[in-house]
């Protein structure tokens, strides 16, 4: 850095004339709030002890850090690192790394207002709500915690289920403003390198000012950001973090937010509960067919009813179609727009019911169900029959174990009822096409999020539609390229035997 005299000479500028005039306007600029806190101590140690105290722990200051340099003569920064009882102190005159390290909780030590280098010891207190159960993902059987705010509290979770020394914790900071802690979460061994790498590069090239959640990295890294498919899974509990991490996944962290993304994933995760692994595999497997055949007749019922009786009204069977017709017979909106005035409907209920307190929200779907279905029947908006079908949809759709995809269905229905009323189920087969292709297209983290469909692996249909026994998946899934493919032995299942045999 230089400065200009009038006879346009230029002079350098003592690097450390600069350095303390920027942390001069730095505690100038701290001390505007009203919680920051700059105290000079005479005696016996002669120090300037600053710090915000709203993010520290005040019994810390008081117990470990005052008495030292109030009991001893300390003379310069390292006697005093010597003598506090702390990991993680350094010393530094790095101005953007005091900066930091100051917001986040850190307490700093210099010997005097002037001087650049400054002692800085971690003494960060965090409020966060305890561990709870969870609210998204919730099973009848199996554990009972989720993640909370905190990033140590999520980690030490993980900890717990995985006392792994593989297990590989990676720290990023991202936002500008915000520098928050994202943590990439890995088993060294089986997680692909390359799928570490991919996500670590993705982490570090983003530019935006602030994350306050998770869901920020799920619209910035994703492969296709203009997909209305999730290419992360989102999951709020941290037995199938472990799970996941286990099959040589990655599972990405984030400082303040409750929810825990992994990858790569693919399209069949997002219709797998945590009770599939829970109960036996006929009851899993059962469900899990249950839910994709909920999904496909919530996406597909009400615009197959726009199609038939637009287009195709030869396909409905005679007795069925006089019950449709006597139903229909008062109703003066044609079948889209009745259709269109129910699917909104049902939007309004949902997004009221989510937003409002969780009480009222469940009086408001109920009775607003209730009472503008049956008001609609009757004042001839719409027809019995239809009530009774977009009912069931709106009731298939949340059999969703995931909540992103829930909101991908209910998008997706739409162009599957345009389509209806102009083409018939012609324009079903080009929307079902289209979509189909999309997802064959899709990646994540450059990995096919169609398999294992497309690329088709049968190996990984052991878990896809149905779930087979766990001593019938010996490998990891391929999609993820684990390193150790091999979970176990297979042939060692089926030499044990009960000791009576």
């Amino acid at each position: 850095m230089f400065k200009w005299r009038k006879d346009k000479k230029r002079i350098p500028k003592d690097p450390h004339v600069q350095q303390n005039a920027s942390i001069h306007s730095l505690i100038q600029t701290l001390k505007q709030s009203k919680d920051f806190t700059s105290d000079h101590l005479t005696s016996p140690t002669d120090c300037v002890v600053s710090y915000i105290k709203t993010i520290i722990e005040p019994k810390f200051l008081h117990k470990s850090i005052l008495p030292v340099l109030k009991s001893h003569h300390l003379k310069d920064l390292e006697d005093i690192k010597h003598h506090v009882p702390v990991d993680n102190t350094k010393i530094t005159d790095d101005l953007d790394e005091i900066r930091i390290r100051i917001m986040q909780g850190d307490i700093m030590i210099r010997m005097n207002e002037a001087d650049s280098r400054a002692l800085l010891v971690p003494a960060i207190t965090v409020e966060t709500r305890k561990v709870s159960i969870p609210e998204v993902e919730f099973s009848v059987v199996g554990p009972k915690e989720a993640f909370v705010e905190s990033l140590d509290t999520n980690i030490n979770l993980l900890r717990k289920r995985l006392t792994l020394p593989q297990l590989t914790i990676r720290e990023v900071m991202i936002g500008k403003l915000t520098k928050t802690r994202v943590a990439v979460i890995s088993i060294e061994g089986i997680a692909n390198k390359e799928n570490l790498n991919t996500v670590l590069q993705r982490l570090n090239n983003i530019e935006y000012d602030q994350l306050i959640d998770s869901s920020f990295l799920t619209q910035m890294m994703a492969d296709n950001s203009n997909s209305p498919f999730p290419q992360f899974l989102d999951t709020e509990r941290p037995d199938r973090v472990a799970e996941v991490l286990v099959e040589g996944k990655i599972a990405i962290i984030v400082d303040g937010s409750p929810h825990a993304l992994t990858c790569p994933t693919t399209i069949v995760e997002f219709f797998s509960a945590s009770d599939d692994y829970f109960l036996p595999w006929h009851l899993a497997s059962a469900f899990r067919l249950i839910r994709l055949f909920a999904v496909i007749f919530s996406v597909l019922s009400t615009s197959l009813y726009v199609a038939v009786l637009t287009h195709h009204q030869e396909m409905v069977p005679e007795d069925m179609l006089a019950t449709i017709v006597s139903s229909r017979a008062d109703i003066p909106l044609p079948p889209i727009l009745e259709v269109v005035v129910l699917e909104l409907t049902i939007e309004l209920l949902r997004e009221a019911g989510a937003r409002l307190p969780a009480k009222v929200g469940q009086t408001i779907g109920i009775v607003g169900g209730i009472v503008i279905g049956t008001a609609a029947v009757e004042a001839g908006l719409t027809s019995n029959v239809l009530l009774i079908i977009t009912a069931l949809a709106a009731l298939a759709s949340f059999t969703t174990p995931v909540y992103q995809i829930g909101n991908t269905i209910r998008l997706i229905r739409f162009p599957f009822l345009l389509t209806a009323q102009f083409w018939g189920l012609v324009g079903i087969s080009m929307t079902m096409a289209f979509f189909i292709g999309h997802l064959i297209r899709l990646q994540s983290i450059g990995r096919p999020f169609f398999a294992p469909l497309y690329p088709l692996r049968f190996r990984d249909l052991k878990d896809a539609f149905i779930r087979l026994p766990f001593n019938l998946q010996s490998k990891r899934p391929m999609q993820t390229r684990a390193d150790d493919s091999t979970r176990f032995n297979p042939n060692r299942v089926h030499e044990k035997r009960d000791i009576d045999d």
